[in-house]
């Protein structure tokens, strides 16, 4: 089995994810780039790690942001936690997906590929100089990427006044919609059988309308179908619905992501390329026969 190591990958620019090398131990000069189209392809590709950045929180602790990259255009992938899904130091374990999607194609965005701060790790206000390094095995190559406090890679959180921007504000319940930023908003655990839908709701507050909402499988031991993955939300204050249906017994994690970019209302993920302002919401659920 061979093992590749990645260079750390930014967001600041699709060329320097694009130019990324992955070197392979043992060997002295970089393979070919995976992140080159040429490599994208139905399946059998890897999953590529991505640090995105860090910003403070109100108490003095930090939040990075990971996301991840798939070279596979139809395949979905999944890595259980453990040692081929894995963070470290292990204190910090346990927050990563274990299912990973193909190259989005939205039908309300059009096709984009980063996936974008899908889980985040929060460290004390005295972290330092510390790594995070998040190391992910597919296909028989083990790539890890570091995430740090390095001032290059700090974002805008909730907000951001260059351009604009604001996340929305989530609830998953009956609740006022408050909860706002990529730290997440989590619920649960809930409770249904294999094969009964369970009903999602989203409910969205934000200045504008047009709040675009994703649905997906965050952690889990088996694929799960969404009535809808993907809506909008056409009001300033609205509710979104949809329902999700498991096939298999397990505990899982469903992962909404919600953002409304105030400059281009049809296009979301212009918002999601520069890092502001989105956020997320994690519903744990407990599936029994």
């Amino acid at each position: 089995m061979s093992k590749s190591t990645s260079s750390p990958l930014h967001w600041l620019t699709l060329l320097a994810v694009l130019c990324a090398p992955v070197l392979v131990v043992g060997q002295t000069a970089p393979i070919l780039n995976p992140l080159s189209e040429n490599v994208l392809r139905p399946g059998g590709q890897n999953i590529v790690p991505i640090y995105d950045g860090w910003f403070p929180n109100d108490d003095g602790s930090f939040t990075l942001c990971f996301g991840y990259f798939s070279l596979n255009t139809e395949e979905s992938v999944d890595v259980p936690l453990g040692p081929e899904n894995r963070i470290e130091p292990a204190a910090y374990d346990g927050s990563q997906p274990t299912h990973f999607d193909p190259v989005p194609n939205s039908k309300l965005t059009g096709k984009y590929r980063h996936y974008w701060c899908v889980f985040t790790v929060e460290v004390p206000s005295d972290f330092g100089a510390q790594d995070i390094l998040w190391t992910l095995t597919t296909q028989g190559d083990e790539l890890s990427v570091p995430g740090s406090l390095t001032p290059l890679y700090i974002l805008d959180e909730n907000y951001t006044a260059g351009r604009g921007s604001e996340a929305p504000r989530l609830s998953l319940s009956d609740g006022p919609a408050n909860s706002q930023g990529r730290r997440g908003l989590w619920e649960g655990p809930k409770v249904v059988r294999v094969g009964e839908a369970l009903p999602l709701t989203a409910r969205i507050s934000h200045p504008e309308a047009g709040t675009w909402l994703s649905w997906t499988l965050h952690q889990g031991p088996a694929a799960v179908s969404f009535s809808e993955s993907e809506l909008r939300v056409d009001k300033a204050d609205g509710v979104s619905t949809s329902t999700v249906t498991f096939a298999e017994p397990g505990s899982y994690v469903i992962r909404l992501q919600a953002i409304n970019d105030t400059e281009r209302k049809s296009n979301p993920t212009y918002g999601f390329e520069f890092l502001c302002c989105w956020t997320n919401g994690f519903i744990k659920v407990d599936v029994v026969d």
